[in-house]
């Protein structure tokens, strides 16, 4: 039951009827169980989802990215260090989604067994904080490994470039080059920006309201209780 059906159920009630307690904390487990539902829902949704991110990482990282440098400029390949620091954030969302998954099953098996409504409130908004932040640090991993591969492929293609082109036209190309870098990281940070956003934009629908919401009914549970 959210907050709606709980309106709801007071506002038929009788002017001279009152709601004790107990009915208040019964309302208030059934609007716990139902955000639980969802948020096991959005757990098995977000499975999905980060599947597809990783399929999508790693094929450019491994398959598109090496053939478009191929394509360009016969010669260039990426550092490894470029590929291990890709990995590596993949692994970080994926070990991070998979630590919460097992955190987040385990406290709500414990507390359907001995919590009760108070500590099993605490103890899954304590879990889905503790993953926030844990999925803004590997977001963070993510968007470090995206622009040091930027830069790193920018970088090479302009120092081929100029080799190519030889010594005499390094004078000529001097603003260009500037012109060209500027407007390269303008598109790398509005590329950024649009992947940090969209990604926080993702956890907050699938889990971030429903931290406000369990949050909601935790503070009116311990209104009660006073």
């Amino acid at each position: 039951m959210d907050l709606n059906d709980l309106k709801k159920t007071w506002d038929k009630m009788s002017a001279g009827k009152e709601l004790d307690e107990g009915q208040l904390r019964s309302m208030l487990g059934k609007r716990t169980k139902s955000l639980i539902e969802r948020i096991d829902r959005n757990i098995k949704i977000g499975f999905v989802v980060l599947f597809v991110l990783i399929i999508l990482f790693a094929l450019d990282d491994f398959i598109l990215s090496p053939q478009m440098l191929e394509e360009i400029n016969d010669g260039l390949t990426i550092p490894k260090w470029l590929i291990y620091l890709g990995t590596f954030s993949n692994i970080l969302i994926f070990t991070t989604f998979i630590y919460f998954v097992i955190k987040y099953y385990l406290v709500k098996k414990k507390c359907d067994v001995a919590c009760n409504l108070h500590d099993t409130l605490k103890k899954i908004i304590d879990t889905l904080i503790l993953y926030q932040r844990l999925f803004y640090l590997a977001v963070v991993a993510l968007l470090f490994a995206i622009g040091s591969a930027f830069v790193t492929g920018m970088f090479e293609g302009f120092s081929a470039g100029m080799e190519n082109k030889g010594q005499q036209m390094a004078d000529v190309e001097t603003s260009a080059l500037i012109t060209a870098g500027l407007i390269g990281l303008l598109c790398l940070i509005l590329f950024i920006g649009s992947i940090f956003f969209f990604l926080r934009w993702g956890f907050r629908k699938l889990y971030g309201n429903y931290i406000l919401k369990l949050k909601t009914t935790l503070k009116e549970l311990e209104e009660i209780g006073d």
